[in-house]
């Protein structure tokens, strides 16, 4: 019984709910950085390199075989360095940005700690008290 009951304490203090928004999140995120990536970052990176496309950069280790009718016998083996490179450049920016996220979070956090609230003033009767005890004191 006490497993169920820290499992549903766990469920709604809100863990478990911050958690799966935090990954529906970071999947939204990491499919908004591949378009950036595929459709801005990559065209720019290709142009400035002689016009290459990365994601079609490849060693081919053995050529694809075709009988002959045109049919393919065997798949072409290949090593995709170019894919590699895009999801590498991918990957980096995603991290840039969640470090940068992260900075900003905690200079908000310290500005908030490094700004205490300021003490309220004492009530009409606690100032009246003090009065009281200062005057006793004499």
């Amino acid at each position: 019984m006490s497993f169920i009951k820290e499992f549903k304490e766990f469920a709604i203090k809100g863990n478990l709910v911050d958690m799966a928004v935090a990954f529906v999140m970071g999947g939204a995120f990491g499919k908004v950085v591949s378009g950036f990536i595929d459709g801005m970052v990559m065209p720019v990176v290709g142009k400035l390199v002689s016009g290459v496309d990365f994601k079609s950069l490849k060693y081919i280790l053995s050529p694809a075989q075709f009988d002959a009718a045109g049919k393919e016998i065997a798949a072409e083996a290949s090593i995709k360095y170019g894919e590699f490179i895009t999801v590498a450049i991918d990957f980096a920016l995603v991290a840039l940005v969640m470090f940068m996220l992260i900075k900003m979070i905690n200079r908000m956090k310290r500005q908030e700690a490094a700004a205490p609230a300021a003490a309220p003033a004492p009530s009409a009767q606690e100032q009246l008290l003090t009065e009281i005890r200062d005057l006793l004191k004499k």
